[in-house]
C-alpha cells in the first residue's frame, strides 16, 4: 500500500513576480482609454476626446491607476460631424477655440510616446486597451492612428479587456454607471460623457473587478503541477 505526502512549495521569486503588472496579464501593459466622438463610424467620423490612464500594482498585487494624459481633439479635414453625436457628449462647436482641441496626429503622438514610456518602465512586451463597450473606443484609435500614419502604436491590433463584459460577469450590469454603483464607486451622471471622467471612472472599475477576484482567491492561479510534488512512501 503506497501512503502519499503533498508537500507545498513555495517560491518566494514567483510569489514576488506575480505582483509584478507584467506578471498579471501575460506581459501586457493594460492601458485605459475613453474617446469622445462626432459618431459611431471610426472611419468617417471625428476623434474629438481622448484620455489615457495607465495603471500600476502595489508590492501586494493590488491593481490600482497611476497616470494620466487627456487631449480634446480637433476634428480631421473631411471629418464627419452628427449633429445628435455632438448633443450626446455635450461638444456643442467642435471648433471652438475654447476647447483647447489640439490636432488628431499630436493628440495620438504624445498619448503613444507616453504609454511606449510607461510599458518599458513596467517591463512589459505590449499595451493592451480597456475601455467600456471596448470594440469602439479601439475601433477609432485605430482609425485615428492609420490616418495619422504613426507606425509606432503600443496597442494590440485586436485584443481588448471590455469592462462592458467585465462588469456583466462580476456585477450584473453592463451599463458604465449602473456597474459602478454596484461596485460602490461614486458616478455622476452629470458629468458622464466626458472622456476624462469616463475615463477615471472606467479604471477604479477595471482595477476594482481585477482586485475583487484576487480578493476571491482567483489570484494567482494555483497550478497543481507546478507547486505540488506527490513522494510516494510504503
Amino acid at each position: 500500500m503506497l501512503v502519499y505526502f503533498i508537500f507545498i512549495i513555495v517560491d518566494m521569486n514567483q510569489e514576488t513576480n506575480l505582483n509584478a503588472l507584467k506578471a498579471r496579464f501575460r506581459g501586457y501593459f493594460p492601458v485605459v482609454i475613453d474617446v469622445e466622438t462626432a459618431g459611431f463610424n471610426a472611419k468617417a467620423d471625428a476623434l474629438l476626446e481622448i484620455c489615457a490612464i495607465t495603471l500600476k500594482m502595489d508590492e501586494e498585487g493590488w491593481l490600482q491607476p497611476d497616470k494620466i494624459i487627456h487631449f480634446h481633439v480637433a476634428p480631421f479635414q473631411g471629418a464627419n460631424l452628427v449633429t445628435e453625436a455632438l448633443k450626446f457628449n455635450g461638444i456643442r462647436d467642435p471648433f471652438s477655440p475654447l476647447r483647447g482641441a489640439i490636432d488628431e496626429r499630436d493628440a495620438l503622438k504624445k498619448i503613444f510616446k507616453f504609454i511606449q514610456k510607461e510599458q518599458k518602465a513596467q517591463d512589459c512586451q505590449r499595451s493592451i486597451m480597456v475601455a467600456h463597450n471596448a470594440n469602439f473606443d479601439h475601433s477609432f484609435v485605430m482609425a485615428a492612428a492609420k490616418r495619422s500614419q504613426l507606425k509606432r502604436n503600443p496597442f494590440h491590433p485586436f485584443a481588448t479587456f471590455d469592462t462592458a463584459a467585465l462588469s456583466g460577469l462580476a456585477f450584473g450590469q453592463t451599463v458604465l454607471a449602473k456597474a459602478c454603483k454596484i461596485a460602490g464607486i461614486v458616478f455622476d451622471t452629470n458629468e458622464a460623457h466626458s472622456a476624462l471622467y469616463d475615463t477615471r471612472r472606467t479604471a477604479e472599475l477595471f482595477c476594482g473587478i481585477v482586485n475583487k477576484w484576487k480578493k476571491l482567491g482567483g489570484w494567482p492561479v494555483v497550478s497543481a503541477d507546478d507547486h505540488f510534488v506527490q513522494t510516494p512512501t510504503k
